[in-house]
């Protein structure tokens, strides 16, 4: 009878550990696989769409930079907005072994074969500025906060028209005052953001007729600009010179989303005879305060622009995949707002600015972001 319950307390008591040891096992997995790959010297890939536009060349720069420091061995690619020479760098990037891929994606929709890849090997992904959409494979979000980008565009225009004060309260200007809307790509998921965070702040001045869209594009489809480039906007902002005024009418505001347009948007407008004493140029909007839109703000052309830190953008990048690759959980701020279709991706937000000619150096030169010979 005493052997029998010897028998039974060793049994008990080796089942009771190999409970426990099971608990543990189970309990770190991801530490147990930051212990078997070291986070120390991993490869990390960073894929980003273009040099065409400085703000990207910024972001790589830092990213590197930043991960480098870490003790980070990084991957830095550009593939000039063409969608296969991104996916192609992605596929080389996990064939070469990197252990997490940040990815500022051309067309979020267009590289779900990479993604999974990614996913059979383990990989983790971060979604850089720009959401990764119809996958489950995202596991991270870093980005501003897009749709307050948005609203602040058309609050910029509002403040420049002297709809408003830059206090937020009522201005004293009465209108009419015609304006035309520009959007962003529409295989960008943040051009949405922009769109509507923008329309939500002019659609009561459009329905009161304050402010009057002559060409009467309103909707998101007729006015995106298709990998943001520069020339489609000139050609259109040409366009709608040519078609909707004329003979003494003239445009007074233009809502545009991104600086490379907004210079395109200038062009067209200084070839209509804008941008003189007796008809200078329209309030013309913005975002990511490119030394050339910053230099057109000082010289009284751009009348403002969205700034938005790249290097706030990529420490907090670089923190979340530190903190992936050492088997923990980054620090996320947003868990409700950006759906890819599949899935609501983990978010951290960051908070933009509006710079114009009053404060760009508050802003750009007192924080390091541009020296004032960049500037001149």
């Amino acid at each position: 009878m005493k052997r029998r319950k010897l028998v039974s307390l060793a049994l008990g008591l080796g089942l009771t550990l190999g409970m426990t040891a099971c608990g543990s096992s189970e309990k770190t997995v991801d530490q147990e696989k930051a212990e078997n790959k070291p986070a120390k010297g991993a490869l990390v890939g960073v894929t980003m769409p273009t040099r065409s536009s400085e703000r990207w060349i910024h972001d790589g720069d830092n990213l590197k930079k930043q991960l480098e420091q870490l003790g980070y061995k990084v991957d830095l690619q550009y593939a000039e907005n063409d969608i296969p020479t991104q996916a192609n760098q992605i596929d080389n990037q996990i064939t070469k072994g990197a252990r997490l891929l940040v990815i500022a994606s051309i067309d979020g929709t267009a590289i779900t074969t990479q993604l999974q890849k990614a996913a059979d090997n383990d990989i983790p992904v971060i979604a850089y500025d720009r959401l990764i959409r119809n996958s489950e494979n995202v596991d991270y979000y870093a980005t501003f906060d897009n749709y307050k980008v948005g609203v602040q565009q058309a609050t910029s225009l509002l403040v420049g028209l002297g709809l408003k004060k830059a206090d937020g309260s009522e201005g004293s200007a009465k209108g009419p005052f015609n304006i035309e809307l520009f959007a962003g790509s529409p295989d960008d998921n943040n051009a949405t953001f922009f769109y509507n965070g923008a329309m939500d702040t002019l659609k009561p001045y459009i329905d009161k007729k304050t402010l009057v869209v002559k060409s009467g594009q309103t909707d998101f489809e007729p006015i995106a600009t298709l990998r943001w480039d520069p020339e489609r906007a000139q050609k259109r902002m040409e366009d709608l010179l040519t078609r909707h005024y004329g003979g003494g009418t003239k445009v007074q505001g233009v809502l545009s989303p991104y600086d490379g347009l907004s210079i395109g948007i200038l062009s067209a407008l200084k070839s209509s005879g804008y941008g003189t004493p007796g008809q200078p140029y329209p309030v013309v909007t913005g975002q990511d305060a490119e030394v050339a839109s910053v230099k057109s703000i000082i010289a009284g052309e751009q009348y403002s622009t969205i700034y938005k830190d790249t290097r706030q953008l990529a420490s907090v990048t670089v923190k979340m995949a530190d903190a992936v690759l050492k088997g923990g959980k980054p620090e996320v701020n947003n868990t409700e707002d950006y759906d890819n279709g599949v899935k609501v991706v983990p978010s951290y937000l960051l908070n933009p600015v509006i710079v114009n000619k009053d404060n760009y150096k508050e802003h750009l030169i007192d924080t390091g972001y541009y020296t004032e010979d960049q500037l001149k």
